[in-house]
């Protein structure tokens, strides 16, 4: 982490001195200062349009979450299942959010449901990925153990086989939890009454890049956060599985 910051102080030093030498307009590069200092300004506004989006990603993310685990458990029971749907999984990636997207808005409107499913298409396949993946990396010795002592097929998921995906599936949820904030802000940037994403189309059209700068921080940190907390949940839910 130090490292990381120390990178990350430098780069807004070597900004800040860039903007104040060049002299450039803060329409077009406002100065790491100006930012902070607008978004403090706007800390209302700013907030009253993080809060939908915190919405749309906690809605859509637990959507996300729930189908990929189905679908993962059901594939790992049905080697039939895997078959059919790895394909239709590998292709639901190759859909154009771009242009998926003001779809949703004309079929959806402008509520919660179209940013769901942006969400939810966005962060699906990597997490459903890790936990095929996570269940298929299981031992196979332990399996065949818990099959001679009698062990149902069930029996044999709960015990080797679920315990044994959590690394896989704490990886993919924390790449999944990242792109879940960038699909709420997107969807939001399409068509949306409130959010970060409605608001930074609004300041761009205003020439505000101090506040669209501003609310990039706002999503870079929210991002952040929620990266973080997998490691939270991963500590209490399976800490046997942490790296370290």
């Amino acid at each position: 982490m130090g490292p990381a910051l120390a990178v990350v102080a430098g780069l807004l030093v070597v900004w800040q001195v860039g903007v104040e030498v060049s002299g450039v307009a803060p329409q077009i590069l406002p100065s790491p200062l100006r930012v902070l200092e607008q978004g403090w300004a706007y800390r209302e506004q700013l907030w009253a349009n993080t809060v939908p989006t915190l919405q749309a990603t906690a809605v859509g993310f637990t959507v996300s979450l729930a189908l990929a685990w189905g679908l993962a458990v059901a594939v790992d029971f049905s080697p039939w299942l895997r078959r059919a749907l790895t394909p239709l999984l590998v292709a639901s990636q190759t859909l154009p959010i771009i242009a998926i997207a003001p779809l949703l808005i004309i079929w959806f409107g402008f509520g919660l449901a179209p940013k769901v499913v942006v969400i939810a298409l966005v962060t699906f396949f990597p997490m459903t990925v890790g936990l095929i993946e996570g269940f298929d990396s299981t031992p196979r010795q332990a399996t065949r153990l818990l099959r001679s002592m009698g062990a149902s097929r069930w029996a044999q998921f709960r015990y080797v086989r679920l315990p044994g995906a959590m690394p896989s599936f704490f990886t993919s949820l924390r790449i999944g939890i990242t792109y879940a904030v960038t699909g709420a802000i997107f969807a939001e940037y399409v068509g949306a009454t409130a959010g970060l994403g409605i608001f930074m189309s609004v300041q761009k059209n205003s020439f505000r890049t101090d506040l669209v700068l501003a609310a990039v921080v706002v999503t870079a940190l929210l991002s952040v956060t929620l990266f973080a907390l997998t490691f939270l949940v991963q500590r209490l839910v399976a800490p046997w599985s942490r790296d370290g």
